[in-house]
C-alpha cells in the first residue's frame, strides 16, 4: 500500500469513530475519559492525523459500544 492509501484508511477509521461518537451524543472528552487519554488524542484519531493502534481501537470500540470491526468496514477505494 502506498502512503496515500494508508492515510485514506486512517481518515476513514477516524471518521467512523467520530460518526459513532456523534450518534451516541458523546463528546470527545467523554470518550477520552473512558479510554484514559486526552481529548486532543481523540481529535487526532478522528481527523486521521494519528493512526489508531489495534489495542486503542479495541478501547475506543468498547467506549462506543461496538465491535472493533465496525471501524474497519472501509470504502473499497481506500483499501485498493
Amino acid at each position: 500500500m502506498t502512503p496515500a492509501q494508508l492515510k485514506r484508511i486512517d481518515c476513514q477509521v477516524g471518521e467512523r469513530i467520530k460518526n459513532r461518537r456523534i450518534a451516541l451524543n458523546l463528546s470527545q472528552t467523554d470518550i477520552a475519559k473512558k479510554c484514559a487519554i486526552s481529548f486532543q488524542q481523540i481529535q487526532k484519531y478522528e481527523i486521521g492525523t494519528n493512526r489508531v493502534a489495534a489495542s486503542r481501537l479495541v478501547q475506543i470500540a468498547q467506549a462506543l459500544d461496538v465491535a472493533p470491526a465496525h471501524f474497519l468496514e472501509l470504502d473499497k477505494e481506500a483499501s485498493v
